[in-house]
């Protein structure tokens, strides 16, 4: 690293999301003279591929692919965000005098949602500790100790309200340490850590396009990644005079609350997925990009997002345009979304991805919506055959159970679902007896 560059971020996390997600952002910033700083990356465990970065001079080429307003955009950038990458198993005197760099004001991290966790089975002393909060509690309080101030944290996670969980597990360990009063009031008071919402689909390494990016770019890259061009950023903070994010013209949105903008992206997006693939596998089809090409399952899709879903949460214009986003992005030629690796776990994902809309329907309108109640006869369908993927007992159960006995398990659905047992059996002996071409038909023309 050359002695003028000056690194203001720190990142636990290499992967490909990251890397096509907020390294990217930076990198953009970087680009239109709205930021100077670069990134240090460290390797969140011990294994990773800090080394192969370090080999390509922390460098790498993304590639953005997708529909934008109805336009095909293939868009290719060199990312130089990072400075240098770290890995403290092997390397923790470099990586812990980080915690000493004044210049140093965000921390960035994607640990896997398994990665917010308290383990407590760590020493301060420790190099590094196991769990990453606990790496994160040791290198803020070194940080303390030098009499420097906090940090803005935003954490990507995919847990709910993942800047709080983390405050949590990292008080947790100063506690486990009986580390100073003094430092547990800088953390909460000097530290700001984000609660935050992500939403891009990175495919990564593109193993079956890389001969052809190669020939593209002139040179081998062994970190090159691929992603839509959609995304959005929802933090719980507002430090945009510090990250300009919105001034450079991307999509990140600065709030008090991020709840509101999970509920959309879990209702909309992933209940439209789940509301639409198992009707859609039944039908013969195999990718999500079939769907959108086949008249009759997009036409199912829109009814639940625009008829149903989107009445339901809030018939807003935000929530239009989101929607209308959610079917370009379903579209996006360059991504193949196979319908059976979304099917995995369908049960837990309809009780949290699309339940909850049907039950606040009934009560905003006083009826069961058609759509949305048709993918849970569609969801039984499904698991009658030998291409379910969920836990055994569930797939053991869903198979042979009636339709009545499968609503009536409160533990699937956190719910009573007797009321709509007439209505979800009308729609699976309709599938059982006409197949479910003609089912969509008869759905449709509710």
């Amino acid at each position: 690293m050359s002695s003028n560059v000056k690194e203001t971020v720190i990142q636990f996390g290499e992967g490909g999301f990251l890397r096509g997600f907020v390294d990217y952002f930076f990198h953009k910033l970087q680009e239109k003279g709205l930021y100077d700083g670069k990134i240090v990356v460290v390797q969140p465990i011990e294994k990773g591929m800090c080394q192969t970065l370090a080999e390509q001079n922390c460098e790498y080429n993304l590639f953005l692919r997708g529909i934008d307003n109805g336009q095909v955009v293939n868009e290719h950038t060199h990312v130089t965000s990072i400075s240098r990458a770290l890995n403290p198993y092997t390397q923790y005197d470099e990586y812990i005098a980080l915690a000493s760099n004044p210049d140093l004001r965000v921390l960035v991290s994607n640990t896997t949602e398994a990665g917010i966790e308290y383990v407590g089975t760590e020493k301060l002393t420790d190099m590094p500790p196991k769990a990453y909060p606990a790496k994160l509690c040791q290198f803020l309080y070194k940080r303390y100790q030098a009499g420097l101030k906090g940090l803005i944290l935003l954490p990507c996670e995919l847990i709910d309200d993942n800047g709080d969980n983390l405050k949590k597990c990292v008080l947790q360990y100063a506690d486990l340490w009986e580390l100073e009063d003094g430092f547990k009031n800088w953390i909460e008071t000097e530290n700001d850590f984000c609660s935050t919402l992500v939403d891009r689909i990175v495919t990564g390494y593109p193993r079956d396009e890389v001969e052809e990016l190669t020939k593209q770019i002139g040179y081998e890259d062994k970190l090159i990644d691929t992603a839509e061009i959609f995304h959005l950023w929802v933090i719980g903070g507002h430090h945009e005079d510090e990250l300009a994010f919105q001034k450079a013209g991307y999509n990140v949105v600065w709030t008090d609350d991020v709840h509101p903008y999970k509920k959309r992206k879990v209702r909309i997006l992933n209940g439209g997925h789940t509301s639409m693939v198992l009707g859609a596998h039944l039908y013969g089809l195999t990718t999500v990009g079939e769907c959108m090409q086949d008249e009759t399952v997009s036409s199912f899709l829109k009814k639940c997002i625009f008829e149903e879903i989107i009445p339901t949460i809030g018939d807003t214009e935000d929530n239009r345009k989101f929607g209308a986003a959610v079917l370009e992005r379903f579209s996006n030629p360059f991504i193949k979304h196979q319908l059976l690796s979304i099917a995995l776990n369908s049960v837990s994902k309809f009780q949290v991805r699309v339940l909850p809309t049907i039950l606040e329907y009934k009560e905003k309108f006083g009826k069961y919506p058609a759509g949305l109640t048709f993918s849970m006869a569609a969801l039984i369908s499904f698991y009658r055959t030998d291409k379910a993927n969920d836990g055994e007992e569930i797939m053991k159960f869903m198979k042979d159970a009636s339709v009545e006995e499968i609503l009536k398990r409160e533990d699937y659905w956190h719910a009573d679902l007797t009321e709509m047992i007439p209505m979800v059996q009308e729609y699976y002996d309709l599938i059982q007896a006409k197949g479910m071409a003609e089912a969509y038909k008869e759905v449709l023309a509710k």
